[in-house]
């Protein structure tokens, strides 16, 4: 069993934000559930803490679900609430003049509507959910802020760090087998020397030592290398200050065998010494083009 759980229910008007709060959760490392009925709340909570699988858990509930305003009182009250299992909930708000507005920007009926005007169904759903506003823990009106001054909110409430929740991911790759399709970033790095022409480096790869001495010991390697870690310095707290949770910076070569991989395995260690996580990969390194036969 886990020595720690917590959970948070993510609820409030429609309309409010609950997506955006609940993709904020997962990248804070919750595992987040959408549209849960209430009624399945206390059995999947004596799951989770059954198994140990989950320490942190999100779970959006809202107008979607059959007997919402029935049942979530009643579940949230047979929830434990002790030092070792923790339970909040995330109320997000707005106006009813923003929420008419956001639903002619979606052109999307209320759930409570029916064939009546949107601001009526608003009304519906503002009475209905009073209670459970007024025993959340975390309320956050979200009529005048942007998505992203919604997730800084809610980083904040739940004191996550920044740096847990940014990571860099660095690829190598060759060119001949396609750039990556998920780089943010996409560095060409085939005006370096080339072991593949050295008979005894060309089986090797960019992770043995002797084609990494190689390709570290050429001018234009420290040349590039001093640049491109003076960018990465310079661009990824404004990266990480925009939101981006995860920035993808793929280094290719022709091949993807040699330059690209010592590259990448350089440069994923000064990041990491800069504080950042980095989760390193090596995309083509063992691949070995297939040639054409011609009858």
């Amino acid at each position: 069993m886990n020595e720690h759980l917590e959970l948070v229910i993510i609820t409030g008007m429609s309309g409010a934000g609950k997506t955006v709060a609940m993709q904020s959760f997962e990248d804070m490392g919750y595992y987040c559930i959408d549209n849960m009925p209430p009624n399945l709340l206390p059995t999947f909570w004596k799951l989770v803490r059954e198994t140990g699988q989950f320490s942190k858990i999100a779970l959006v509930m809202d107008l979607r679900m059959q007997d919402f305003f029935e049942e979530i009182n009643k579940a949230i009250a047979t929830m434990d609430n002790t030092p070792l299992i923790r339970t909040r909930i995330v109320f997000l708000d707005a106006t009813n003049e923003e929420l008419v507005t956001r639903y002619k920007e979606s052109r999307r009926a209320h759930p409570l509507a029916k064939n009546e005007r949107t601001i009526e169904g608003i009304k519906k759903e503002r009475e209905l959910l009073k209670d459970i506003r007024m025993k959340a823990q975390v309320v956050i009106d979200t009529s005048t802020i942007t998505p992203r001054q919604l997730r800084e909110k809610l980083i904040e409430k739940f004191k996550v760090q920044e740096k847990e929740m940014f990571r860099v991911e660095m690829v190598s790759f060759g060119f001949k087998y396609g750039v990556p399709i998920d780089a943010d970033i996409v560095m060409d790095v085939r005006f370096l020397p080339n072991p593949h022409y050295i008979p005894e480096l060309k089986p090797q790869t960019g992770l043995d030592k002797d084609v990494y001495d190689y390709v570290m010991q050429q001018p234009e390697t420290e040349s590039f290398y001093k640049k491109f870690t003076d960018l990465l310095e310079y661009t990824l707290p404004g990266y990480k200050k925009e939101g981006k949770s995860n920035l993808t910076v793929a280094i290719g070569c022709t091949g993807g065998k040699h330059r690209s991989v010592a590259l990448v395995e350089r440069i994923a260690n000064k990041i990491k010494a800069d504080g950042y996580p980095v989760n390193v990969s090596h995309r083509d390194k063992d691949k070995v083009k297939e040639s054409i036969v011609r009858s």
